[in-house]
Order: C-alpha cells, then sequence, then structure tokens
C-alpha cells in the first residue's frame, strides 16, 4: 500500500473548512465564512487569498474601506482538488 499525496493547499483547518462551505453553497460571503470557520477577519483574508492563488476560489469585492462587500466562491478546479484530497484522505484508512 502506498499512501497518496495530501494537497498541501488544502491540508490546513481553515482553508478546508472554507472549501466544505463552498463546495455545499453557490458561494459565500466573508461575514458569513468567518462567522462559520470562527476566524479572525485578518487570518481568514490570509487564507482567501492563498486559495484564490491556488486557483481554487474566486473572490469578488463591491464597494472600498469599510462598506466593502466580498463574496467567494469555489471554481471548478478548487471543485477538482477537493475531491482529489477527499480521495487520498480516504485511502489512508482503507489498508
Amino acid at each position: 500500500m502506498e499512501f497518496k499525496d495530501l494537497d498541501p493547499i488544502l491540508h490546513n483547518e481553515l482553508r478546508l473548512k472554507i472549501m466544505a462551505a463552498l463546495d455545499s453553497l453557490d458561494d459565500a460571503d466573508f461575514v458569513y465564512l468567518k462567522n462559520l470557520t470562527k476566524a479572525t477577519s485578518g487570518n481568514l483574508s490570509v487564507q482567501l487569498t492563498n486559495l484564490q492563488e491556488a486557483g481554487y476560489i474566486k473572490v469578488y469585492t463591491s464597494g472600498a474601506g469599510r462598506g466593502s462587500h466580498t463574496v467567494c466562491r469555489i471554481t471548478t478546479n478548487g471543485i477538482d482538488a477537493l475531491r482529489a484530497y477527499q480521495s487520498a484522505l480516504l485511502s489512508y484508512f482503507k489498508m
């Protein structure tokens, strides 16, 4: 038996929570994700940037300053990566 590699982008608790939430929703705004994950604004922002740079999510921001609104949506690449991660993780328990 050989262990499959786990995607290092998804192998982080907060990023995995974000991806799992977005996988079941059309989109989610920043405040919803912050409340759901119990993350700080700063940490959530950093992890959203990491996921966006990996091509796993799209982040849309409207407005500026305190009146801005940020919405996130999972991409096709993100869905594929999440499914591959799930499969790899499950393989660890099928020995």
